[in-house]
């Protein structure tokens, strides 16, 4: 009679199971039939490194960690002794390069000068060598005519010998004007190519004070870089970092978060994605909120699965090959049905569990 109440009781017990895994089991395969769901999720926000653009030794610190900061709002301070000296050397230099380009300036001014004087010198000898031409001319046909009478005896010897001088004289001034002529168009032709030159001097002179502008300029830039600045709104991470460190250019130093961007990356099998599609709803949940669901919609799908942006991909061209299920990242962003401020109060990196509605 026990043995039967008990036989009953275990047997009652394991119908009262079976119903329970048939509707469980039953319901989560008809749950399947419109529903992916994951829980590889995670809650995702921006993080800005700050990165210093040059090197120094830190003389300021002005943050603490989780401190929360305004884009514009100092973070710290490099020592700007040296890129002051810079500053100074550019701007020397760029005095020196417009000094240079007055000098070369005034180079073309004073061989234009000297063209000119030249030139108006040529002019001049033109018609002076045309006068002693006429002169030479007249003094020939005259010395002619007195050696012709000098021949008869109609004229003394000294006539003919003051015409003979006179010749001379004439023969020797046109030489004299045409050598001058000569010596003349050299010094213009002189003058013309230190034109030319000082001309190609001011163009490289011109060049020298761009030149040394844009190192004035980048002197400037790399003085303003002492001072390290947020770019965006957001929350401090750790700051790992005091006066008297070393910062190398490119160092990451430490992260803002954006706390004004949040949304989900869901890794996915990669056979969960036949019927997945951008825009469908998405129910979540955050370990942090148990009992909080928030409501989101799947945006993109990443171009490659996780393995392949990992820092040594796999290769399964090499080695034994054992297949494995793949995982592709997805981003689900939360959407304004959501209460804003649990929002704000997610953090990167935070565990979720995600149930995309298919249909």
């Amino acid at each position: 009679m026990a043995a039967t109440k008990t036989n009953r009781k275990f047997t009652l017990i394991f119908i009262v199971l079976l119903t329970l895994g048939v509707t469980y089991g039953g319901y989560k395969y008809i749950h399947s039939l419109s529903h992916e769901t994951t829980d590889d999720a995670q809650v995702a926000k921006k993080m800005n490194p700050i990165i210093p653009r040059v090197s120094g030794y830190i003389t300021k610190v002005l943050v603490k960690d989780n401190q929360f900061v305004k884009k514009g709002d100092t973070l710290f301070v490099i020592d700007n002794s040296d890129y002051l000296v810079k500053v100074s050397e550019a701007k020397a230099a760029l005095a020196v390069a417009e000094n240079n380009f007055e000098v070369a300036k005034a180079d073309i001014g004073t061989a234009e000068a000297t063209v000119s004087v030249t030139d108006a010198n040529i002019q001049s000898a033109y018609g002076t060598i045309e006068s002693a031409k006429i002169r030479l001319r007249r003094a020939s046909n005259d010395f002619e005519r007195y050696s012709n009478l000098y021949k008869n005896r109609s004229i003394t010897k000294q006539q003919y010998e003051q015409a003979e001088a006179a010749k001379q004289e004439a023969e020797s001034q046109l030489k004299i004007l045409q050598e001058q002529q000569k010596a003349s168009s050299y010094q213009k032709n002189v003058a013309s190519a230190k034109t030319n030159v000082s001309n190609k001097q001011v163009l490289v002179a011109a060049a020298n004070i761009k030149r040394a502008q844009a190192m004035l300029d980048a002197a400037n830039l790399n003085l303003g870089y002492t001072v390290v600045t947020a770019s965006i709104d957001g929350q401090v991470s750790t700051v790992d970092m005091q006066p008297g460190q070393l910062v190398q250019a490119g160092q990451s130093m430490f992260y803002i978060i954006n706390n004004q961007e949040t949304w989900v990356v869901a890794n996915f099998k990669e056979t969960q994605l036949d019927k997945m599609r951008a825009g469908q709803k998405v129910k979540l949940k955050i370990d942090a909120f148990p009992g909080v669901e928030f409501e989101g919609e799947i945006v993109s799908f990443s171009p490659a699965t996780g393995s392949k942006f990992s820092l040594l991909p796999p290769d399964n061209a090499s080695g034994n090959f054992v297949k494995t299920v793949q995982r592709l990242p997805v981003r689900i962003n939360f959407t304004e049905n959501n209460d804003k401020e649990k929002i704000q109060l997610l953090r990167s990196g935070m565990n979720a569990d995600v149930d995309v509605i298919l249909k």
